[in-house]
């Protein structure tokens, strides 16, 4: 458990009224973020407070009239989920950062540019994402923030999300080795030849479409098969 030094604030205002609580800033913000599924270690005390940086607690009367309940656990839950978690400056810009990375990352693999069929450069996304002077979330999914970020750089990029079919057949001696990684990416449907070789079906990004086959080449020497459906 921190140190009540190294701490930030969860809190949640209710009937006029300000409660707060002291929480673990990491495994505070990964129980916000759904990462953690528990509560455990996550409060820094069984405490709800009108102010905390001041000590001055709420009272039971309050706690029952807003929550229902008196319960610290119960009433950590409901602050996490519908109330603010005050980030350090420190703890928001490191998150943020990263959040940024993923995203152009996640950008590069499932989008195109429609005129070339190829992927933007990274520096082209991050370019065009300051241009449009897109604000990253902390608390958002990758996923979710992806598809806002396109929407946002459409106007400044020529840009797609594309998925395509590809067919792979693998040889024999490969197919255990292979199976597995095929399913990461989600293969359709399946079929063996007469001579042990797999042939299927798998739908890919378009941006990762050079990486794919890349993989499957290096795990098979070169002898796999694939055409783009």
């Amino acid at each position: 458990m921190s140190s009540i030094e190294n701490t930030i604030i969860a809190r949640i205002e209710k009937n006029g009224e300000r409660f707060e609580i002291l929480v673990d800033p990491k495994l505070a913000y990964d129980y916000k973020t759904g990462v953690r599924k528990d509560l455990t270690n996550v409060l820094i005390s069984e405490e709800v407070y009108k102010d905390a940086n001041k000590g001055e607690r709420q009272g039971p009367q309050s706690l029952k009239k807003a929550f229902g309940t008196e319960n610290i656990q119960e009433i950590a839950g409901i602050i996490f989920r519908d109330g603010d978690l005050q980030l350090t400056t420190d703890q928001r810009r490191k998150i943020l950062d990263e959040k940024k990375k993923q995203i152009v990352s996640a950008i590069a693999k499932n989008a195109i540019d429609p005129r070339t069929k190829t992927p933007h450069p990274i520096q082209r996304i991050e370019n065009a994402l300051e241009q449009a002077r897109f604000s990253f979330d902390a608390f958002k999914s990758v996923d979710e923030q992806m598809l806002d970020a396109i929407e946002s750089i459409r106007e400044i990029i020529p840009i797609s999300l594309e998925r395509i079919r590809v067919q792979v057949t693998i040889p024999a001696q490969f197919v255990g080795r292979l199976y597995g990684v095929l399913k990461e990416y989600g293969f359709e449907k399946e079929s063996y030849n007469n001579d042990g070789s797999m042939q299927c079906v798998c739908a890919i990004p378009a941006g990762i479409e050079g990486e794919f086959y890349d993989r499957l080449n290096k795990l098979t020497a070169g002898q796999v098969s694939t055409k783009r459906l």
